[in-house]
């Protein structure tokens, strides 16, 4: 079942945040319009955005009168309507909290992490940047022992735990954290890259002058 018109997607193009649910909907190959949303000129302050999000964030959704704020709220919303077969996001209960799991981790480790580091180095946000590529690389030293037994994060098939996690990973070193003496976590990387939709991050080149 897709939607009968485009889902409208309100992100930032070199948001990690806003290109989880824009790799969702392509992976899902469901029609979507993307609205592009003035970070700079502070859009996302505007009376009509905090309409949609009153935190002020992106990415937002709108699909069918639906508003769907936060990016993990999106992929599980995006999930449980348009993937009835449940591949994307398991219907029982062992695999849900494994799923779940890994939301956490998105929004913990991963933001603390890679995404925090590229906030500095890319955006010239003032975070800890040290702390920030020291919590990036405990993840990834973790993420590689996982992934060394496994093709990804949950099962042999991929969840929305994938996508939750895939896009900082990625574009860790626009914030100076390495990844290739991680050789599992790299070919998890690739396996995300490899499946049907895919479409990457656009990289930037502040980023890649941190690297």
């Amino acid at each position: 079942m897709n939607p009968q018109k485009p889902i409208l997607l309100h992100g930032f193009d070199r948001s990690g945040h806003s290109h989880r649910a824009e790799l969702m909907l392509r992976l899902l190959d469901l029609p979507f319009e993307f609205h592009q949303v003035d970070l700079v000129g502070g859009e996302q302050r505007g009376e009509a955005f905090l309409k949609l999000n009153p935190f002020g964030t992106v990415p937002v959704i709108e699909d069918e009168g639906v508003v769907v704020a936060d990016s993990c709220a999106i992929l599980v919303y995006l999930a449980t309507k348009y993937d009835p077969q449940g591949r994307w996001l398991p219907r029982d209960p062992v695999g849900a909290a494994q799923v779940q799991r890994w939301l956490s981790v998105a929004q913990g480790p991963v933001f603390n992490g890679p995404c925090c580091a590229r906030l500095v180095t890319v955006f010239g946000m003032e975070f800890d940047h040290s702390r920030a590529k020291a919590v990036a690389e405990r993840l990834f030293a973790t993420l590689d022992g996982v992934l060394a037994n496994r093709t990804f994060l949950v099962n042999e098939q991929p969840t929305i735990a994938d996508v939750a996690l895939y896009s900082y990973i990625a574009h860790a070193p626009e914030g100076g954290v390495a990844l290739d003496l991680h050789k599992h976590l790299v070919a998890w990387l690739r396996r995300v890259e490899a499946l049907p939709g895919f479409k990457p991050m656009p990289a930037t080149k502040a980023g890649l002058l941190a690297a």
